[in-house]
């Protein structure tokens, strides 16, 4: 594993290997070099939760046709990939049975694929049986909350259907990931744990691999913020990293405080001030409720880190 510090914008390409950095999604290729290319230099993920109980989104999109049109909403603002989820991970959310989250997710990738050929679909799941239905149905990309964690077998789903994969750092089990927990070192920490969960993922034969930090799961504000201070230290991971922090905790108590938070429909300007800043130590992947606005300032970010 490389230790050297990490390049900083621009980032020459040659920093990033292509076989790691251009991820092939059924025949579309997404680079996810930091800071490169046209537009915002960076692959948006626009997120659509098809669930009760979202923190933010909860309820807004449970019937199909909700769905299909906020999706094409996100495309048309510029998202390059569409984060399908159907389990809430918010505090005190209770873990879904496969048969329902299933129920839940299919016919909206399935209605997505036929409206949006060319989209490109994520499932944001932790359970074998669903990422296998969704990527059957047309998904290209599954995103596990454990980081193989729970499930380790969700590498060979992944591989078998060569897909990328999201593994995102946590602790505990599905029903608590946002509990507190205790670090000496978030970001070592969190980097080591990355490194098992690549090492898993690598075993069962996947190709392509996206790390997250996992913000807001189990980290304290303060953690939280450091974490995207330090992102550059986990691109020594040499892979790609997909930030999100779209209207979290932090964002909330970071605007107010930790007792009065800023409401959730308060928090777009801070999630794009923490947003810049991780971007700028290398995130090329940022999942976001908010694509128009999000896609705009990395545009303008882009534009002047390139002139």
């Amino acid at each position: 594993m490389p230790t050297s510090a990490p390049p900083t914008p621009p980032f020459p390409d040659d920093s990033f290997p292509a076989d790691r950095f251009l991820l092939d999604c059924q025949g579309q290729t997404l680079n996810c070099r930091p800071g490169r290319g046209e537009g915002p230099g960076v692959q948006v993920m626009g997120i659509l939760n098809v669930t009760p109980d979202s923190f933010s989104d909860g309820g807004q999109f449970l019937a199909v046709e909700d769905a299909v049109s906020r999706a094409a909403e996100m495309l048309s603002d510029g998202a390059s990939i569409i984060d399908i989820g159907g389990e809430s991970t918010r505090p005190g959310a209770e873990p879904v049975p496969p048969e329902d989250e299933i129920d839940r997710v299919l016919p909206v990738v399935e209605a997505i694929t036929r409206e949006f050929p060319e989209a490109v679909l994520s499932v944001d799941t932790y359970k074998p049986e669903v990422a296998q239905a969704a990527l059957e149905a047309g998904a290209h990309i599954v995103n596990d909350v454990t980081g193989l964690r729970h499930h380790p077998e969700m590498a060979e789903v992944a591989a078998d259907a060569d897909a990328p994969l999201v593994i995102m750092h946590s602790k505990g089990e599905p029903g608590d990931l946002t509990a507190p927990r205790e670090y000496a070192d978030v970001t070592a920490e969190v980097r080591d744990a990355l490194a098992q969960s690549i090492e898993t993922a690598e075993e069962a034969g996947v190709d392509s691999i996206i790390i997250d930090p996992g913000f807001g799961f189990g980290k304290s504000h303060a953690e939280n913020l450091r974490l995207i201070n330090e992102i550059d230290e986990l691109l020594t991971l040499d892979r790609p990293l997909l930030m999100g922090v779209s209207r979290k905790s932090t964002i909330g108590a970071t605007l107010g405080t930790p007792d009065a938070p800023a409401p959730v429909d308060d928090r777009l300007f801070g999630s794009l001030g923490a947003t810049a800043v991780g971007v700028m130590r290398g995130a090329s992947l940022v999942r976001t409720h908010d694509v128009a606005a999000t896609v705009q300032m990395l545009t303008v970010m882009n534009a002047t880190l390139q002139a």
